[in-house]
């Protein structure tokens, strides 16, 4: 049962952790990655689909992205659909291939992009730590039922609580890393 709870509980927690991993591949820095378009929906036939499944998206440069759609008729609205994203990026169509070009950032930008990043490294400590107070509370729960003892809930609780320190560790280093590689010029 305690292991029950272990297992439970640091899988939740690393799910929180990738998630925060791809929230920040969503932060663009001053280069170029495929990422930034992950999750870019286009209109296929009246039916909104993930950029990846209608084009190829390749890097060209550091600061350009390749986007090719696989049928003739879908660079207007992989471009459309690239324009509205609200991420800042104006492609340029050049025959069948979509040119997205990655504007530099400013200094003032690349300080709201940290800002920005702090927040998300905090939402993903809050989500850790309310996964420690839901573990300590099933703990809790079958001690109430006597199905463990107190020693075992007290030891349990302790080993969540490592959990809990090694994962807000993990995120203040991916927090670390994010931000050096947004103010890196």
């Amino acid at each position: 049962m305690i292991s029950d709870v272990k297992i439970n509980t640091e899988q939740k927690m690393n799910k929180t952790l990738e998630a925060l991993k791809a929230d920040f591949a969503k932060v663009r820095t001053g280069r170029a990655h495929t990422g930034i378009l992950d999750h870019v929906m286009v209109d296929y036939y009246g039916n909104p689909a993930p950029i990846t499944q209608v084009a190829n998206v390749t890097l060209i440069d550091a600061r350009t992205i390749g986007v090719q759609p696989w049928e003739k008729n879908m660079v207007a609205p992989v471009e459309k659909a690239i324009r509205d994203a609200d991420l800042g990026l104006n492609p340029a169509t050049n025959g069948g291939v979509i040119r997205v070009p990655m504007p530099m950032l400013t200094e003032e930008r690349r300080r709201d992009l940290t800002k920005v990043v702090r927040g998300e490294a905090e939402n993903a400590k809050v989500a850790v730590r309310n996964v420690r107070r839901d573990s300590n509370e099933h703990l809790k729960k079958l001690l109430k039922d006597k199905k463990i003892g107190e020693d075992e809930e007290r030891r349990a609780q302790e080993d969540v609580q490592k959990l809990t320190d090694r994962f807000v560790a993990e995120i203040d280093k991916a927090l670390q890393v994010k931000e050096a590689d947004l103010m890196a010029v």
